[in-house]
């Protein structure tokens, strides 16, 4: 498995090494990138309507998303609080409110787009053994692209390490997510490596989706869309609760998505002394997804 792993990592490697000046060109690849996600997704769901059995299948996906939402994000929350009281940081009341229902709608919007593709799969008669490879296709696309938005996303790294409190939420949210990825695995009898690869999402619900899905299936990567899926949600309602007396607690259980989708919520709740914490943090979780996912189901 790990050649294939590899071959699969390589379009990120390729694509980290390029660096764009052009403002439009960088905004015509986050456009095709988000375009892309959603054809991968709506393939996703094509596969799906592919499985036998698929009642059951269904419900061991729910099992898994549940499992593991609930193990990670207990062994996140217990440790966090932890890291604010260790590092202090201020934060500051904005008076301009978030539209959140207006940002879960955008998450849900891709939930439609799975069930979709699974319900054209499951009314339409057409044959879905082209699904799997075209969507493989398309990810060596999609990581290509995503390696050039990481490259230039404006972060340095003399940036990241001289900021102590995004390297150790970071750290924080690596570590105790792992130990709910074990503990979820112990709980439903998986293979460790399987529960490291699951947990190391860190809420990038589209990507995480379609490398699990791509190494081991359409049953875990649905599985991890529907967590990370979740965790961005639950993120979305707690930010604005504990970001004022908890906010390396609150950055941190947006896991990857703090430097992008979450960026607006944490900035408008926390003030501009949370944005360079939650950009570095989201910055090495974003970078480190598709690595260390690829590295454990390559075990």
């Amino acid at each position: 498995m790990l050649p294939g792993m590899l071959y699969i990592f390589l379009p990120l490697v390729v694509g980290y090494f390029i660096t764009i000046k052009s403002a439009s060109l960088l905004e015509t690849i986050n456009r095709s990138t988000s375009r892309l996600v959603f054809v991968i997704l709506g393939l996703m769901g094509l596969s799906l309507a592919g499985l036998d059995n698929l009642s059951s299948n269904l419900n061991q996906i729910l099992l898994l998303a549940v499992t593991f939402f609930f193990c990670i994000g207990i062994c996140n929350l217990l440790a966090l609080p932890l890291l604010d009281k260790v590092l202090k940081t201020k934060t500051e009341q904005h008076k301009r409110e978030v539209p959140v229902s207006a940002m879960a709608m955008e998450s849900v919007k891709l939930v439609f787009v799975v069930g979709g593709g699974l319900i054209l799969g499951l009314v339409l008669p057409i044959p879905l053994d082209w699904v799997d490879p075209t969507s493989e296709g398309i990810l060596l696309i999609l990581l290509f692209l995503i390696g050039i938005q990481l490259r230039n996303s404006g972060m340095t790294l003399k940036q990241i390490i001289l900021n102590k409190k995004g390297l150790s939420v970071a750290l924080i949210v690596i570590i105790t997510s792992w130990l709910g990825g074990l503990l979820a695995a112990w709980t439903l009898d998986l293979p460790y490596n399987y529960g490291l690869a699951m947990a190391s999402g860190f809420g990038w619900y589209s990507l995480a989706g379609i490398l699990m899905g791509d190494a081991l299936g359409p049953v875990y990567g649905g599985a991890s869309f529907m967590l990370e899926l979740s965790r961005e949600l639950v993120a979305i309602i707690l930010i604005p609760l504990l970001i004022a007396r908890y906010p390396l607690t609150a950055i941190g259980y947006g896991g990857a998505t703090s430097m992008d989708f979450t960026l607006p919520i944490i900035q408008t709740t926390g003030g501009v002394k949370c944005v360079p914490i939650a950009i570095v943090s989201g910055f090495i979780l974003s970078l480190l997804v598709p690595i260390l996912m690829l590295f454990f189901v390559a075990l």
